[in-house]
């Protein structure tokens, strides 16, 4: 069976998150976007956890469903936890991902972090002095299936590679225990082909997530398995990302990299931006300003990818592909394909009212990546067909997000609307 799977996602306790994420809303909401297995996030967090409980119900091992029946969708245990500590000459700020198989070794998780002063209470995602290592062991010490993943391992704020605060390799920041890394997120500004160009990312699976804060923004990234129905679990699922087969890691769904907010080079206030090579004539400095330029992915990856510090000796171009290498597919969410082409907002109605009833046919992603023009046509419009043709064919036009602003990916150009007589744009995705 094919599952597309959400593994980092957050909880109405998480700061800055929506309150409707609860499970009934996510189950439903999977449903709609086709999303087969979605990670619970913030499974530290006691209130959301005592909510999860009272909710689910084991259905295959280590994998839960709503006793309710509201959903088809699989819930796997998950959380974000924030690593903010001083290593070497810099305040390191890695956000990781952990996955538990089951309640019982997230419960001994728990009372591990807790036994060093952790407060798991006061937000879904928790901030701790806890070493990336020793969190990894303390994983392993709860429970030996338990997994970590560094999340979005690029973003220069809370990324392992990130340009403020991170690291250069995986062994400084894992130290004794990066033989258990087997897979990094890399995160809305940066795709499999950017991390293609870090030899020492060649035995390290590239898994991709929403990190999704509300309900529309789930599965905005994912990833697609097949696994027989009878052996699908939370050890299959760890499994098959570990083992990178085609047969069985299909592939990875990508938002456009450009559309992240830490794609280029720039400063948001100053409305500035610019690729690396631009950024290092100017050497780091903002011309509008005289500030720093923040770094953003694009740059951070050219810099690792060319370090003679390198285990891996020369630079990659850009579009190389090592052996077992995921493919990946880039998308753009279904209501953002409609509000484009109608040239109204994503919050506006009707969007809403168009999104609503062609998922209520077919689930979104089925609609995005498989789903036929003339049957797109006849749920919608022809121009609306033409436009998930457009993304599924990456015919896109693409300004760079930067410094947090989030870049804007256009589907048709100013000429192109007159033409088809649609109405003009009046605001950028995001």
């Amino acid at each position: 069976m094919k599952v597309i799977a959400d593994l980092h996602i957050h909880s109405k306790y998480a700061r800055a998150c929506s309150k409707d994420l609860n499970p009934e809303n996510l189950g439903l909401w999977a449903d709609k976007k086709g999303i087969t297995v979605l990670g619970t996030g913030d499974f530290t967090h006691p209130q959301w956890r005592a909510e999860l409980r009272e909710a689910l119900v084991e259905s295959e091992p280590g994998l839960y469903k709503l006793k309710s029946g509201a959903s088809m969708a699989r819930f796997m245990l998950s959380a974000e936890l924030a690593s903010i500590y001083k290593q070497g000459d810099k305040v390191r700020r890695v956000h990781n991902l952990v996955y538990a198989p089951n309640f019982e070794a997230a419960e001994k998780f728990i009372a591990l972090l807790e036994a060093r002063k952790v407060n798991l209470k006061s937000d879904g995602r928790p901030i701790m002095g806890v070493q990336c290592e020793d969190l990894l062991k303390i994983c392993k010490e709860a429970d030996e299936a338990m997994e970590l993943v560094p999340a979005h391992a690029w973003t220069p704020h809370f990324g392992v590679f990130g340009s403020l605060s991170g690291f250069d390799s995986l062994d400084e920041c894992y130290g004794s225990m990066t033989k258990h890394i087997f897979a990094i997120e890399t995160g809305l500004s940066s795709d499999p082909k950017m991390n293609w160009q870090i030899p020492a990312l060649d035995n390290i699976a590239l898994i991709s997530n929403s990190d999704a804060h509300s309900l529309r923004k789930l599965g905005r990234e994912a990833n697609v398995f097949e696994i027989d129905e009878k052996v699908l679990s939370y050890a299959e699922i760890m499994q098959v990302i570990k083992g990178r087969k085609p047969t069985e890691f299909v592939e990875t769904l990508e938002f456009f990299p450009e559309e992240g907010k830490y794609h280029l080079d720039g400063h948001a206030d100053c409305n500035f931006s610019c690729l690396p090579e631009e950024t290092k004539k100017l050497g780091g400095i903002c011309p509008v300003c005289g500030k720093k330029l923040l770094r953003g992915v694009m740059h951070r990856v050219d810099d690792l990818s060319s370090s003679v510090d390198s285990k891996a000796g020369n630079a990659r171009e850009y579009g190389f592909m090592p052996p077992r290498s995921v493919p990946f597919r880039s998308i753009i969410p279904l209501e953002e394909v409609i509000a484009e082409t109608f040239g109204v907002g994503t919050a506006s109605k009707k969007v809403l009212v168009q999104y609503e009833a062609m998922v209520a046919e077919i689930p979104e992603f089925e609609l995005l990546l498989n789903t036929d023009q003339q049957t797109l046509a006849r749920l919608s419009s022809k121009e609306i067909a033409e436009s998930v043709m457009r993304v599924r064919n990456g015919q896109v036009h693409i300004a760079g997000g930067y410094d947090g602003v989030f870049g804007k990916i256009q589907i048709y150009s100013v000429q192109e609307r007159e033409k088809m007589s649609l109405k003009p744009k009046q605001s950028a995705l995001f």
